[in-house]
């Protein structure tokens, strides 16, 4: 049987030395959940945000068969996690991911020289009560808002900023997730509008607006060209990990 974990400082020790900003957001209970099996003394656990599920402490096969509904990147703290989920899930994708250090120390002259390189004919915003409905329709655009639940939340917590034409979005960036210091990036391009440099001004644009008020913008990289905007905008990389794809309708074994 899993449980939702209310008291979250109980699961804390088994995520200890985990630089992942998704895993904060659970423990923060700014948004997301752990999960254990063990109420009172939790030996393992899964934090679980947006699609993303964090596999810490002891393996426990309980844990992984009884994922969360829908498509899910699963990813295991070690070597025994990856086999419990190989065991679980046998056609899950193996893939590797990029993580990026969290303590970058930005050149804002050089943010807002890129941010200046807008084209014309295009135009500058924030993520606003209008634009949320906006990005709600397209896949693409979606997950700017979408871990938050409803727009509300996403007003109060959420930090976002779009680039328009013709009154629509053609590149965003926006908090895929929060927690208490800061957010992790989303970013994508409408397939049209890719190879512009619009993805370069509108993070741009979103980590100057991050560190105005005092919040870390948070960057992981799904591939290399994720890595390489990244090293553009002013961060660096610090290692590979693996995470595993799961569809939603996965069956386990």
């Amino acid at each position: 049987m899993i449980y939702e974990l209310r008291d979250t400082s109980k699961a804390v020790h088994l995520f200890e030395g985990w630089q992942e900003t998704l895993i904060y957001s659970c423990l923060q209970k700014v948004m997301g959940k752990i999960f254990v099996t063990d109420l009172e003394c939790p030996k393992s656990a899964m934090a679980f945000v947006g699609c993303f599920a964090f596999y810490a402490g002891e393996v426990n096969k309980e844990l992984v068969i009884n994922k969360p509904e829908g498509f899910i990147i699963m990813v295991p703290q070690n070597k025994a996690w990856e086999a419990c989920i190989e065991e679980c899930f046998t056609t899950a994708k193996k893939a590797v991911r990029y993580a990026i250090k969290k303590d970058t120390k930005f050149d804002k002259e050089r943010l807002r020289d890129m941010v200046a390189k807008l084209p014309d004919g295009y135009e500058l915003k924030e993520i606003d009560e209008k634009i949320y409905d906006m990005c709600l329709p397209d896949p693409v655009t979606r997950d700017f808002v979408s871990s938050f639940g409803s727009k509300e939340k996403y007003l109060e917590m959420g930090r976002g900023m779009v680039i328009l034409k013709s009154g629509r979005i053609a590149a965003g960036a926006s908090s895929y997730t929060r927690y208490k210091e800061g957010i992790e990036i989303e970013v994508d391009t409408v397939e049209e509008e890719r190879r512009k440099g619009l993805a370069t001004i509108v993070c741009a644009a979103l980590i100057l607006r991050c560190l105005d008020e005092g919040l870390y913008p948070s960057w992981d990289a799904q591939n290399m060209n994720s890595v390489h905007l990244a090293e553009k905008l002013g961060y660096e990389f610090d290692h590979e990990y693996t995470a595993y794809e799961v569809s939603g309708e996965e069956r386990t074994h």
